[in-house]
């Protein structure tokens, strides 16, 4: 492992730390900070010549920062001459504009993989893509791992009975189906209808939620909208108890005040790709870790080992 060394900017040092500590190496030293009139300024204070860089860096809010970040450390470290440069970005900023659903509208997430290989990654290490065809978008190796596994362990220890996985949209069914799948619960779809890139109206539910516990699972919350919509559809279809296990908590806006005024929702689980603030924390938020996931990815990465085992 002589040959390996971990970097990480200012998004999340804290999941970086983790996977350190897990992998058994140390965090290696960079100055990742700003000049006075605010351009990010990054010094490598370590030599990695020759050596398997692995830089840990989700491009959460702040994204913009975030991502100019990762891009600059990149950038430095190719120009360093670091044999590898694998991007661990746990939580993949502006995927949401993936495709041209409008006219006169970009396609950010093929604009950042073009931005992230012209600035000399060699692979992407990233989880739970807003949509898995983002893969498609880099001419380079992309490593696509899940969550799923953390959120089942979770479910598993609690021991609770008459589960239904439930898609609060159609986006969303294949992650409720690995659940259902995994956790041996039924499987139920809220068909609903975008009233804005805000706001979502629930229409009604494919599937038998009644007197069942549910858990609401997805990819990412963000102001937290559509988790209500689908937390109030359940009750009205007279769901027992209402769990939601989404990877990326963003928890932009009002979405922490609309969490704790959500009677419906027992309980909101999120995963460590994304900091949770100290004024964004609250009770009914717990958040489960994914470092073992991402140093284990890393380590197999770095022995030329197989990753395929980690997708499932």
């Amino acid at each position: 492992m002589d040959k390996l060394a971990v970097f990480s900017g200012n998004a999340n040092l804290e999941l970086a730390l983790n996977i350190c500590k897990d992998l058994k190496v140390k965090l290696q030293d960079a100055l990742v900070g700003r000049f006075s009139e605010g351009e990010i300024r990054v010094k490598i204070n370590e030599n990695v010549r020759g050596k398997d860089v692995f830089i840990v860096q989700p491009t959460c809010p702040p994204s913009n920062d975030n991502l100019m970040e990762l891009l600059i450390m990149i950038d430095a470290l190719r120009r360093a001459s670091a044999h590898r440069i694998t991007a661990v970005i746990p939580y993949f900023g502006y995927a949401r504009q993936d495709r041209k659903d409008q006219p006169r509208v970009p396609i950010t997430a093929k604009l950042v993989a073009n931005l992230l290989t012209v600035a000399g990654a060699d692979r992407i290490l990233t989880m739970d893509l807003h949509a898995g065809q983002i893969q498609g978008f880099f001419d380079i190796p992309v490593d696509h791992l899940f969550s799923v596994g953390v959120f089942v362990d979770y479910f598993s220890q609690m021991n609770i009975k008459d589960l239904v996985a439930v898609s609060p949209d159609v986006g969303s069914i294949k992650m409720a189906r690995a659940y259902a799948k995994r956790v041996s619960a039924g499987l139920a779809i809220i068909d609903k209808r975008r009233v804005s890139p805000e706001k979502a109206e629930a229409i009604h539910i494919m599937g038998e939620v009644e007197g069942k516990n549910v858990i609401i699972v997805d990819d990412m919350i963000a102001t937290g909208s559509s988790l209500i919509e689908a937390v109030e559809a359940l009750k009205k279809a007279k769901a027992k108890t209402i769990y939601a296990a989404i990877t990326h908590g963003i928890l932009s806006g009002p979405a922490i005040e609309r969490i704790d005024q959500c009677k419906g929702l027992e309980k909101l689980l999120i995963s460590d790709s994304v900091p949770l603030l100290p004024e964004k924390k609250n009770s009914k938020i717990e958040v489960l870790s994914v470092a073992k996931l991402l140093a284990e990815a890393i380590k197999r990465i770095h022995n030329e080992e197989s990753v395929s085992c980690l997708f499932d």
